[in-house]
């Protein structure tokens, strides 16, 4: 699968929020993350421009790998793996010793709403500030996502340019 998304930095959360539920998305799923990244032994995922990361979510903790991103006109799109595990804190310690080393965490709040074949996420990141995330998990990278992603913009009334780093990223500049 592909993950097909944009990131927009955004002043007013709760207007945005407003907006969504005029439109129809419901009751978003709300959770506090903890992203714990971790880089390869003989390989510096900042290089190749890959990511492995642990995401703990109350109860909840998924392995994803991300990819490198693929050149496209706007959204960021790279492939993604992800995979449920029944304990993170086992997982840490199998990747330490494997020679994985924990590398950066990233903290937010998110509110996770559905609409439609989209996902958008109202994040208050540790540091960082409000964004807006929209994305679309597509079987393969192409136009169609980027084009429901900008619908969807336009839809909510959201203005800003679309900033391609990860909040990892972010942190880090």
């Amino acid at each position: 699968m592909f993950e097909v998304e944009t990131k927009i930095r955004v002043p007013d959360l709760p207007e945005i929020r407003s907006r969504l539920v005029r439109i129809g998305a419901g009751t978003p799923s709300v959770a506090d993350q903890q992203d714990v990244y971790y880089n390869h032994p003989v390989r510096d995922f900042g290089r190749t421009d890959e990511a492995l990361r642990v995401r703990y979510e109350g109860e909840r903790c998924t392995l994803t790998y991300k990819g490198p991103k693929l050149a496209t006109k706007g959204a960021k799109t790279r492939e993604e793996f992800n995979l449920t595990v029944e304990s993170g804190e086992n997982l840490e310690e199998i990747l330490r010793r494997l020679g994985f080393v924990r590398s950066a965490e990233v903290r937010k709040h998110r509110e996770e709403f559905a609409l439609g074949t989209a996902s958008v996420a109202l994040d208050e990141v540790d540091g960082l500030g409000s964004f807006v995330e929209i994305e679309v998990m597509a079987h393969e990278a192409g136009a169609e996502a980027e084009k429901e992603i900008e619908r969807i913009k336009g839809e909510l009334g959201i203005e800003g340019s679309h900033i391609p780093q990860s909040y990892l990223e972010l942190l880090r500049q």
